[in-house]
């Protein structure tokens, strides 16, 4: 986990009166469980950036990691790999930016239709939907450092 210079947006600061840009940074195992220390720890590192727990930003961007990180479990995993979450507020904004890697390249998202509505009865196939209606903008770019992707997703804090 680090903290880099930058982002007076979010009202962080420092004693030197020098701005402070959130950021998340770490790897976790492609199982069930390290979806869910993502999720863990991003709602915690969140009310630590002042984005306080039970607030409309809280929930989305937890959510938001939350099925980012499914995915790249469920969609992207390859044997043996973890994935990498991002979570930072970039310097003078009033956006934070979730950003999910994975080592699989061949399995891209698809952006949901508007006219697709998942059936009631079915367990998956809600999580890009969700994200959509949640980030102000979302999607995808090849991973930089070897095979895979990232998946980002930009939130507005109102």
């Amino acid at each position: 986990m680090t903290t880099k210079p930058g982002g007076p947006a979010l009202g962080i600061g420092s004693d030197t009166g020098q701005a402070l840009e959130p950021s998340l940074d770490m790897r976790f195992t492609s199982t069930p469980r390290g979806v869910r220390l993502a999720r863990r720890l991003t709602a915690v590192r969140l009310d630590a950036w002042g984005i306080p727990y039970g607030s409309d930003a809280h929930d989305a961007i937890v959510l938001i990691v939350a099925e980012l990180a499914a995915n790249a479990v469920r969609h992207g995993c390859v044997p043996g790999r973890d994935f990498h979450l991002l979570v930072h507020a970039p310097a003078d904004t009033d956006v934070v930016r979730v950003e999910v890697t994975d080592t699989r390249a061949e399995r891209l998202p698809r952006r949901p239709s508007p006219s697709r509505a998942a059936d009631a009865e079915e367990e998956n196939g809600r999580g890009l939907i969700l994200v959509s209606h949640l980030a102000s903008a979302w999607g995808w770019r090849p991973r930089l450092s070897g095979p895979g992707k990232t998946v980002w997703a930009d939130y507005v804090i109102a």
